[in-house]
């Protein structure tokens, strides 16, 4: 059974492709997630279907942390909201134990908010996939592939080989 959550930290573009290489994740989903109040704007983040068979949800989280600046509080949060988007009410207090566990690996306090999924909007479809598309151009090069080498180096285990 897979089951879906929403991540939001940085360029959608990032985030499709940090997911989308590992091993568990079957589909990842671009675009847009609004939430409730106060946070009803939408921002950039994807959906993610995985099988928590094959990865769990915290180490999800734990990558999403680890690959967008999940400590920043800066000027265009509103556009890159720090986010961890539960559709499932069970994973709320998962997502939140998991952001307090691995505070640790950080010096300074993760901003990353734990929020109600309220609604998506899909990317158009020329800007989906947009790693595996674009491999080779200028803006992979210097913001996707830095991710995912950390995430070679880091995750090994967690990542599909072919990507």
């Amino acid at each position: 059974m897979l089951l879906k959550i929403g991540f939001g930290g940085g360029c959608h573009w990032c985030t499709e492709a940090v997911f989308q290489s590992l091993i568990g994740v079957h589909q990842v989903d671009q675009g847009w997630i609004s939430s409730t109040s106060p946070f009803t704007d939408f921002s950039e983040a994807v959906v993610v279907h995985y099988n928590p068979q094959k990865i769990s949800l915290h180490d999800l989280i734990e990558i999403h942390l680890h690959t967008h600046s999940s400590t920043s509080n800066h000027s265009h949060r509103k556009k890159y909201r720090s986010a961890v988007y539960y559709i499932f009410p069970e994973h709320k207090d998962q997502a939140k134990a998991s952001i307090e566990q691995l505070q640790d690996d950080f010096e300074e306090p993760i901003i990353t908010r734990v929020l109600e999924f309220n609604n998506f909007k899909r990317n158009s479809t020329e800007f989906c996939n947009y790693y595996l598309n674009r491999k080779n151009t200028p803006f992979c090069r210097q913001y996707i592939h830095p991710k995912l080498e950390l995430l070679r180096k880091k995750y090994s285990k967690l990542n599909k080989r072919d990507f």
